[in-house]
């Protein structure tokens, strides 16, 4: 099976490097680099690496990054998607282990989860802040959809192929809420959802919205989940949830740990 990491980069010339050598050799056959109009020199530090670039000439935002990831990783022949934030915040060395459930069949989404305890996750660096709006959002998300994930927020994820032809994840936002709605839509359509824990891992140069982004980014999550309910209930027809090709939601079970 052919395995593509995919790293949705914004400034990230001092970080990609370490990302991308902390991924186990023989992991993945290919790694792109989407660059969002940075500022500093991301391509330059990618290219350097041998590694496929593309980069948007001006900032079309987190979720319009992934767009082109996804696009570009199953026009490459991916049968398995890991997306890494290319920030040095998660540990890539853990990246085999998500893509094993998927490469034997056992789950269809992995997650790495930051949030093993509290105290690994505010040691790690976690904002306080930041730790309760996970924690209030994942509660939320889990009562919702009847999952029991650790974390709905992470960065760090692998997909099969299937998913991301099945998921109409083109309708979805091109703000930060895309992973959340992603993540709902693969609830929504039955596929099966599995975590590992991975290190906390705050650093200077990681990646973090300011406290009005994830009131904003929390509210619109809370907006996705409502979205899920009334569209269950038939109340409504988002076309979050309507299937790429008028697929119809699967019946498996919707997640594991």
């Amino acid at each position: 099976m052919k395995v593509i990491a995919v790293m949705p980069a914004y400034n990230a010339a001092r970080t990609l490097e370490p990302t991308v050598r902390d991924i186990p050799p023989g992991t993945v056959d290919e790694i792109i680099v989407v660059d969002d109009g940075s500022s500093d020199n991301t391509v330059e530090a990618a290219s350097r690496l041998g590694l496929t670039v593309v980069r948007h000439e001006r900032n079309r935002g987190y979720g319009a990054n992934q767009k082109t990831c996804y696009r570009l990783a199953l026009e490459h022949g991916a049968d398995i998607v890991v997306m890494i934030h290319p920030d040095y915040q998660y540990d890539s060395r853990l990246t085999p282990h998500l893509v094993a459930f998927i490469r034997e069949s056992y789950l269809d989404v992995m997650l790495g989860s930051r949030i093993r305890t509290r105290g690994e996750a505010l040691a790690g660096g976690m904002p306080r802040y930041k730790y309760v709006f996970n924690r209030i959002l994942t509660f939320l998300e889990n009562v919702a959809t009847g999952t029991n994930l650790s974390e709905w927020h992470t960065g760090f994820r692998a997909y099969s192929r299937e998913v991301l032809e099945t998921v109409p994840w083109e309708t979805n936002s091109d703000d930060f809420v895309f992973d959340t709605q992603l993540l709902v839509q693969c609830v929504a359509f039955g596929f099966r959802i599995g975590e590992i824990p991975v290190p906390v891992r705050y650093y200077d140069t990681s990646s973090s919205i300011s406290l009005r982004r994830s009131v904003t980014y929390g509210l619109r999550t809370l907006w996705t989940v409502a979205m899920y309910l009334f569209h269950r209930m038939h109340l409504v027809r988002s076309p979050l949830f309507l299937g790429t090709k008028g697929a119809a939601a699967r019946t498996r079970p919707q997640s594991a740990r």
